[in-house]
């Protein structure tokens, strides 16, 4: 079975159309270990995947892949097909040395170089977070921006009310009375953490007590994505498009801040999760239905790479240099194309910080049984 997974197509996740194989080239490029022989160019959705040598992994030696095999264990409680019977070496190496793990990838897997369908390997990573909210259960003077569960009859109209119309129109907000779960004080960071698609909210409770939860992604009004960052940059308002420039804007700009957000007609809406002590170190679920881990889960698009893939990721970049493995385990709304990554940066303000200027260049090399 192992063997013939290495001249296989790769098999589809749930969104993508087949997958075609081509014959690789004439051969590695001089000075790399020679590539494995059943090797071949693997064609998904919205990439290609080239074969090359572990050689032209940039920092494989440096990586402490301890805290990737964590994210890896979560990505074995869903596997697809191609994974799940490798999944019993992974868990036995949880307490192997970084080596003895190295050993084994180059072992039992084939690195390739993600691609655009036209051949470009050069893409773009950012990053995001679960941001940390003080809500209330019920409104009041401060509290009065609204979270949403979905609306009973969400399936029933495709794309939903706006976010305008959301706003402004009778029926939809009859559509959405009783299902709100908490309300924040600040529209910017409802909007957030709907971008985020999850987030911790301190919630003080009708009786006055206080409790952390999380809300997780439950679905959306379908309408297309807009960048807020990008409506300012067209109009000239801001010179980057990072949450701390955004946020300056508000500040000078209270009585613009609807039209900022009428910019994006897309809602989120969430579930309430419960939140136990002992998962309050413990991210998010992402679209893979397993929990994310801080800086080794990646959100990708679906097209391009298949949830619960392992990832070498280089980025060079003056906020954050990476060069390391990572899981692709989740994806979003502006996560398109070929080589194009979201960073899992973590829980909080100091992940904020970091996530909300993340932009630089990116690669991506998927590793996959051979």
């Amino acid at each position: 079975m192992l063997a013939a997974c290495g001249s296989a197509p790769v098999p589809e996740p749930a969104s993508s159309s087949s997958v075609t194989v081509e014959q690789a080239g004439a051969g590695p490029a001089p000075g790399y270990a020679v590539v494995s022989p059943s090797a071949a160019v693997l064609q998904q959705q919205r990439s290609r995947w080239t074969p090359v040598s572990w050689a032209e992994l940039p920092g494989l030696g440096e990586d402490r892949l301890g805290e990737a095999w964590a994210a890896w264990l979560r990505s074995c409680e869903r596997p697809l097909p191609a994974w799940a019977p490798l999944c019993a070496d992974v868990q036995r190496l949880g307490q192997a040395s970084d080596d003895e793990r190295r050993q084994w990838l180059q072992t039992r897997l084939q690195p390739y170089r993600v691609e655009s369908l036209q051949g470009e390997a050069a893409g773009l990573l950012t990053g995001y977070y679960e941001p940390v909210i003080e809500a209330s259960r019920l409104p009041n003077a401060r509290y009065n921006v609204p979270l949403y569960q979905p609306p009973a009859e969400l399936h029933r109209r495709k794309p939903w009310y706006s976010r305008q119309e959301i706003d402004t129109l009778p029926e939809a907000q009859a559509a959405l009375k009783g299902r709100e779960i908490a309300w924040l004080a600040d529209p910017v960071a409802a909007l957030n953490i709907q971008i985020q698609g999850s987030g911790r909210m301190l919630v003080t409770e009708a009786d006055g007590r206080q409790r952390t939860v999380r809300v997780g992604y439950a679905g959306t009004n379908d309408q297309p994505y807009r960048s807020v960052g990008g409506w300012l940059l067209s109009r000239r308002e801001v010179r980057d498009a990072s949450w701390p420039s955004i946020r300056n804007w508000v500040a000078q700009n209270p009585g613009r801040v609807q039209e900022m957000l009428w910019s994006n007609p897309r809602v989120t809406f969430f579930r309430e999760q419960p939140l136990p002590e002992s998962e309050s170190a413990v991210g998010p679920r992402g679209a893979q239905g397993v929990p994310l881990t801080a800086g080794r889960s990646i959100a990708v698009d679906p097209g391009s790479i298949p949830y619960g893939t392992p990832v070498w990721l280089a980025s060079s970049g003056p906020q954050l240099p990476l060069q390391r493995l990572v899981l692709a385990q989740d994806t979003g709304s502006a996560i398109v194309g070929a080589v194009r990554a979201d960073y899992f940066v973590g829980t909080g303000p100091q992940a904020s910080a970091v996530a909300g200027r993340l932009k630089q260049p990116l690669r991506l090399w998927v590793l996959w049984p051979r």
